[in-house]
């Protein structure tokens, strides 16, 4: 192709683009002549001297307009970050065509927060239907945390804006409002009423430029330390050691009241944080669980729907939980263990044969079988015949048994080796009588206290015992959820009527109806196992409970707030500050008096007194068992003799 046929074909696409520029121009001018009545021109200025207070190198920069601002007043801006632009438009004739665009919008702006440093979203728009959208869809798609700032460029008057409220106040939001020749900018308090007025906080004109009218900052920190004092609702159930209920009354409704190192804790962020709070307890005493239509119960369920500002806990921490609260830093760690019933002191039927160990008791049958032949074997390297050649003669072998039982030997040995290895035997009987009859008379004043379940796989094995687990909480989320192993396998007792759920404040009074009985243990976190026998000893003076060996199930615990909520991280900061220094252990440990007086309990007693026959029925059956071998072997030689007489 020539280059004159070049030129002819480029002309009209050149012409077309300079025509479609032109347009574009005029039609800008029409619609805002001298570019006045855009918002955005206008608070162009103002914008950039906001913007430069919280901006450096690595900043990005997010227009969100309705369509009504030019791309010539955006890119005037000539910010020294990155800048990017989304533009929705609503249609007032499809709402659903609307909801569509902003979930786009919002979805693109996240991956830009996502890739960004640190981002903040400008938003200009006059239409109040685009604002309410807006703040519905940046909270809906999880764009606003805490670290994105969100400035409103607008010229509705406040009272317009009130819809704005619930979004703006919990988010790092601001508003910009044209105000005739000036601009003002506004925050929403956290936790003010929906009718509360936005805190005018700074103000611009083109001849003082920015002002600052409060104490406080652009994009204040305003959840470190609450400007207006508000009273937060804060969830809570009782679950000592941490938290106990103290029922105080407001007239003539009960107004729930709590003491415990969680309410010390409260405390300490009620002070520094300048808030008052009031207690709301869960309609179903439970912490709460995710039920199989989705729904939430308990606490987590109320904090996770916005009834309650803080869930103080401490919470299990999951990630079940975490789709609807946020955790705050961890407080403590705990594990579950199993708590029992201590059984009656008893003798053991058996103990006349726990004086030697298993292995001893071997050792002296097979010398019983081994003497014989070795006494056989040196008889016939040396040549001389022993008073009896056959091995298994009932003098040679029962010879060493009648010393076994101290009885006299009618056998005497013909050779010097046979009555060597026969005073051997004798002095290993003497020292293993002599030591069977000290400990039998030991273990015979001892008592046996009994403990039985040490380890999970002993409650799941033994049908005759029931399982008392608190109700919705984390450790029965966590089982209902496995496919397999042994928590399934408690999973599948429930289905057996093997398992019982009842609340925090209900584990004392089934201490007493069922644990104490033997057949139901409790499952739940080892502190509060230990303030329950700490409770249960001050009562009675007894240690009547024990606490297994195996440790299972470790959660961290914290407390909770809703999701993406900014006090979560400022409490966190908080809860590191006690927990470092030791002092929430203190407060718990102070709480738990007699707490260390049956930490360890013993498993063995001595006593003196008379044994009665259920101490000894098992050398009873050994005598009758004995007698009844005998009667048959008698039986059987007389049967034989008879056939050999036939």
């Amino acid at each position: 192709m020539s280059q004159g046929d070049k030129a002819k074909m480029e002309a009209p696409v050149t012409l077309v683009l300079v025509m479609t520029t032109l347009v574009s121009l005029c039609v800008s001018q029409v619609l805002y002549p001298n570019g006045s009545t855009e918002a955005l021109s206008v608070a162009r200025e103002a914008l950039g001297d906001v913007l430069a207070t919280v901006s450096h190198p690595h900043s990005s920069l997010i227009f969100l307009t309705d369509g009504t601002t030019s791309a010539a007043t955006l890119f005037m801006m000539r910010p020294p970050w990155g800048i990017s632009v989304l533009e929705v438009t609503v249609n007032s004739q499809d709402a659903v065509d609307t909801q569509a665009r902003f979930s786009r919008a919002v979805k693109e702006a996240r991956k830009l927060r996502q890739v960004s440093w640190s981002v903040t979203v400008v938003v200009v728009s006059d239409d109040p239907a685009f604002l309410a959208a807006l703040a519905k869809w940046t909270l809906k798609g999880r764009l606003l945390v805490w670290s994105t700032r969100l400035l409103a460029v607008t010229r509705l008057p406040l009272p317009e804006l009130q819809h704005l409220h619930k979004t703006f106040s919990m988010t790092n939001a601001m508003l910009l409002i044209l105000e005739n020749n000036s601009l003002s900018l506004y925050v929403h308090l956290p936790f003010t009423p929906k009718e509360a007025q936005a805190l005018k906080i700074a103000s611009w004109s083109p001849q003082r430029g920015l002002v600052l009218t409060t104490h406080l900052q652009i994009f204040p920190e305003k959840f470190s330390t609450f400007y207006n004092g508000p009273s937060l609702l804060v969830a809570a159930e009782e679950f000592e050691p941490h938290i106990a209920l103290v029922e105080e009354t407001d007239g003539s409704s009960a107004v729930p009241s709590f003491t415990g190192p969680m309410v010390n804790l409260l405390e300490i962020l009620a002070d520094t944080m300048n808030f008052t709070y009031r207690y709301i307890r869960p309609p179903d005493g439970s912490w709460g669980v995710k039920r199989e239509d989705g729904s939430w119960t308990g606490m987590v369920g109320m904090v996770g729907r916005g009834e309650a500002d803080i869930g103080l806990g401490p919470f299990g921490v999951s990630a079940t939980r975490a789709e609807m609260v946020d955790f705050t830093r961890e407080i403590i760690t705990e594990t579950a263990r199993i708590m029992g019933g201590r059984g009656l002191p008893e003798v053991d039927a058996w103990g006349f044969l726990l004086p030697l160990a298993p292995l001893v008791w071997m050792g002296i049958l097979a010398a019983l079988l081994v003497m014989p032949a070795v006494v056989l074997l040196m008889s016939a390297f040396s040549g001389f015949k022993t008073s009896s050649n056959n091995l298994w003669s009932s003098d040679r072998f029962f010879g060493y048994i009648r010393v076994l039982l101290q009885q006299a030997n009618t056998a005497s040995p013909d050779l010097w080796w046979e009555r060597t290895v026969l005073a051997t035997w004798l002095i290993t009987i003497l020292i293993l009588t002599k030591s069977y009859a000290g400990n039998l008379m030991s273990n015979l004043a001892v008592r046996y206290i009994p403990q039985p379940y040490q380890y999970l796989r002993d409650v799941v094995d033994d049908s005759s015992v029931n399982m008392i687990w608190e109700t919705n909480t984390a450790y029965v989320q966590y089982f209902r959820s496995v496919k397999s192993g042994i928590f399934k396998e408690v999973a599948d007792a429930e289905k057996q009527d093997r398992l019982k759920y009842v609340k925090g404040a209900e584990f004392s009074t089934n201490m007493d109806t069922f644990v104490r009985r033997g057949d139901h243990v409790i499952i739940a976190e080892y502190r509060y196992e230990r303030v329950l026998m700490a409770q249960d000893f001050s009562r009675t003076g007894r240690c009547d409970f024990y606490t297994s060996r195996e440790k299972f199930m470790p959660f961290m615990s914290s407390m909770v707030g809703p999701r993406d909520s900014p006090l979560v991280p400022v409490i966190g900061k908080s809860i590191k500050a006690v927990t470092q220094t030791g002092l929430y252990d203190h407060w718990t440990e102070g709480y738990m008096p007699n707490a260390t007086s049956c930490a360890h309990p013993p498993t063995k007693i001595t006593v003196n007194t008379s044994l009665a026959f259920h101490n000894l029925w098992g050398m009873f059956v050994m005598l009758v068992g004995g007698h009844t071998v005998s009667l048959i072997v008698l039986v059987l030689e007389l049967l034989n003799a008879r056939r050999e007489n036939l």
